[in-house]
């Protein structure tokens, strides 16, 4: 498999943590998001993912999938070993609920097309800051309702822990108080004691800047 990433890219680091957890063989190419380069809108990767976005991922038959909801869910439905999400429905549930949380509600809204956008709207940075942590520590609050007292996310790792552990890192990029949320502190300190997550980390990847 070939994953089209970015290393500080969210949605490519949680793509890479579900890949990682479930032992699978795939090949890094990275696309560079960053300044003048910005790659995703090249039309030879225009031609890969016409969303000029990244991940994608290059799997059987030549095919590409794109989002990362989507292509976890291919993941979890081809290798069900090692699986994500837990037997009971109710579980899985809760897990798909902390990870469309972040998914659908935190993390679009500081995503790079959207903070163009203000950019391009005169917007002052100091009011994107506020913009982006404002949208973090909403989400984030009820993040840190919603999962268990112990463990990860909800005790054994799974789906809204692959979600979760990037949405930390792009909180710590954006200056968030994590003071406030000792759960969610809790459940970073075990993922980064994983060697699944140590690999897929941005500090790990090939592309990160010297």
């Amino acid at each position: 498999m070939d994953l089209y990433t970015y290393y500080r890219s969210t949605s490519s680091y949680r793509l890479r943590i579900a890949l990682e957890l479930k032992e699978l063989d795939y090949h890094s190419i990275p696309i560079n998001l960053a300044g003048n380069l910005s790659e995703q809108f090249t039309p030879e990767y225009r031609a890969i993912n016409p969303q000029g976005r990244v991940p994608a991922l290059r799997v059987e038959l030549n095919q590409v999938l794109i989002q990362s909801p989507a292509i976890i869910e291919y993941l979890e439905e081809c290798f069900p070993q090692r699986p994500l999400l837990p037997t009971s429905p109710l579980e899985r549930a809760r897990h798909r609920g902390v990870a469309a949380l972040i998914g659908c509600d935190i993390h679009p809204l500081h995503n790079v097309s959207v903070l163009s956008r203000l950019r391009q709207l005169h917007l002052p940075e100091t009011e994107i800051d506020n913009w982006i942590r404002h949208w973090i520590s909403l989400g984030f609050d009820a993040v840190e309702a919603l999962i268990d007292d112990q463990g990860f996310c909800f005790g054994a790792f799974g789906l809204a822990d692959v979600y979760l552990l990037p949405q930390v890192y792009a909180a710590r990029r954006f200056a968030i108080d994590l003071n406030r949320y000792p759960k969610i502190m809790r459940v970073e300190r075990l993922a980064l004691e994983h060697p699944a997550f140590q690999r897929a980390h941005p500090d790990a990847q090939a592309d990160k800047p010297a």
